[in-house]
């Protein structure tokens, strides 16, 4: 089974995902692992990111493995490597190229098959599995956003003042929903759930009582 849950940046998707999977105890995808394994790929294979032909090339020849909360990439762990803040300056050039997303895509499908899922993203429930049981579209208004990344950033100890915030999070929901590949949108059959007067608990139990529902169903045909 699989359970997709898309979303703009902010809306809590990421921290529902895998609060989901645990509850549900099903896998968690973590798309952008396997976005930052790729990234660490090409960084160690020293490819220029503006040679978009030798992008595609390295992303295409990669072999992924999935398992719970380790990325093997060509069969070593790197669950550690690609979270350095050179694989997150450089995460950008790899996503953003089309091909390298319908590729990484594909991996995705193939790790998902045969297994209980719960994955995020921008496009998981309208492109990566249209075929999901359960779609789910977290949303919340700007400045809701803004202000739940303000306080995420106070408790790291980083400041930027709301305007800052907010300034960089329309220019991103701009981004992603004008990318030819991957863009930020709701599935068609995707359930869309404004979290702006929820708190997380609220969202996880409302994600897991819809996703229970299904499975019940499933279960009486």
């Amino acid at each position: 089974m699989i359970v997709a849950i898309d979303g703009p940046a902010g809306a809590g998707k990421s921290s529902i995902a895998r609060q989901a999977a645990q509850e549900l105890k099903f896998d968690f995808l973590d798309t952008g692992a396997l976005y930052r394994a790729v990234t660490l790929a090409t960084i160690r294979a020293q490819i220029d990111f503006e040679d978009t032909q030798a992008l595609v090339k390295v992303a295409s020849e990669v072999e992924l493995e999935w398992d719970g909360d380790i990325i093997l990439l060509n069969g070593e762990d790197v669950s550690g490597a690609i979270r350095s803040p050179t694989v997150t300056d450089a995460i950008r050039f790899l996503a953003d190229e089309p091909e390298i997303r319908r590729q990484l895509s594909a991996q995705q499908r193939r790790i998902a098959e045969g297994r209980d899922i719960v994955t995020e993203g921008r496009d998981q429930g309208a492109e990566v599995f249209p075929e999901a049981e359960c779609k789910f579209f977290l949303t919340a208004s700007p400045e809701v956003r803004a202000e739940r990344r303000l306080e995420q950033l106070k408790s790291e100890g980083r400041h930027l003042s709301f305007e800052q915030i907010l300034t960089a999070q329309n220019k991103r929901d701009l981004e992603d929903e004008s990318r030819p590949v991957g863009r930020l949108r709701a599935a068609e059959d995707a359930i869309v759930l404004n979290t702006d007067d929820m708190t997380p608990e609220e969202v996880l139990a409302w994600v897991l009582k819809q996703v229970r529902e299904v499975m019940e169903k499933r279960q009486t045909q």
